[in-house]
């Protein structure tokens, strides 16, 4: 069975695909940039400010799905420069801290949508 998640508190999809669907107790997070799920524009023009909007957006979603941060099991993080990867992990880190860390992948990539400096995708298991 599957379910497709939406919230208002994220923003909405910028292409033909859900924000999460959630399949035999597996939730599978799209990929979430720092928009404001408001404006729909992005959230400064740092890694900083752009990652703490990605992770409240993946946080909503999950909430949403009635999941936590602490469900996560693999995040797949994309900069547009890896230069920006340890401003990021500061941030990340306020979310995903602890003993039980999610597995993560993080790669550079050339572009990304809206110029975004970052996204991060989730899977979550209850």
């Amino acid at each position: 069975m599957k379910k497709t998640i939406a919230t208002v508190e994220a923003p909405a999809a910028v292409g033909p695909y859900s924000q999460a669907v959630l399949a035999s107790g597996t939730l599978y997070v799209s990929g979430q940039l720092g928009l404001d799920p408001k404006t729909g524009t992005l959230k400064g023009d740092d890694v900083k400010s752009q990652a703490v909007q990605a992770l409240e957006n993946l946080v909503a979603i999950l909430r949403e799905a009635g999941f936590s941060a602490t469900d996560v099991v693999k995040t797949t993080v994309f900069l547009s420069d890896i230069s920006l990867f340890q401003q990021f992990n500061e941030v990340y880190a306020t979310v995903f801290k602890g003993e039980a860390l999610p597995a993560r992948s993080c790669v550079a990539v050339k572009a990304l949508p809206k110029n975004a400096l970052v996204e991060i995708e989730a899977i979550a298991v209850k």
